[in-house]
């Protein structure tokens, strides 16, 4: 594959991210069906998060009427055949209940942590889906180098890596 086909996959993947962390969730699922339309129909959970996610920016927004109708219409049938998207339906669903969501045991739901934890959900189904890793390289290397660390502070002295940032050694204790 040609970088320039490289690059303009890469610029979709954050576009799909840009707009499940915007809210746009009808875009997203358009531009990752675009991107690859395998990926929702062999991941239905990560199909059910994102319509949980339509339905959670509807009752942002304060479209009570359009929220109802469309738990109804697209996410109670995936509830009647999985009980975790049942339940998490119910849970997304009771926020209807509190008038004021600062009370409401679920109030994380409209947090922006949630877009975060759906974005995060469909780069990690993009990358899976274009064989790669869903955690950056670097990430596993250095989780790999802090375990490995660990191991030989038990079992010898070595020069330790202290600081990754600016990767300053420890003397070994004599």
């Amino acid at each position: 594959m040609s970088l320039f086909w490289v690059m303009i996959r890469q610029l979709a993947e954050i576009q799909e991210q840009m707009a499940v962390r915007c809210g746009n969730v009808e875009d997203a699922i358009e531009k990752v069906n675009d991107l690859n339309p395998k990926i929702l129909d062999t991941n239905p959970e990560l199909f059910f998060h994102l319509q949980q996610q339509r339905l959670i920016e509807l009752f942002r927004n304060e479209k009570i009427e359009a929220a109802l109708e469309f738990a109804q219409e697209e996410l109670a049938p995936r509830g009647e055949e999985n009980q975790s998207f049942l339940e998490e339906l119910e849970r997304t669903v009771s926020l209807l209940v509190f008038k004021d969501v600062s009370n409401c045991p679920v109030r994380e739901l409209l947090d922006i942590s949630q877009r975060l934890k759906t974005a995060n959900e469909v780069n990690a189904a993009i990358l899976t889906s274009q064989s790669h890793e869903k955690d950056p390289k670097l990430h596993s290397l250095l989780k790999m180098l802090i375990w490995a660390q660990n191991q030989l502070d038990e079992k010898a002295t070595y020069p330790r890596i202290k600081d990754f940032l600016k990767a300053t050694l420890e003397n070994p204790a004599v």
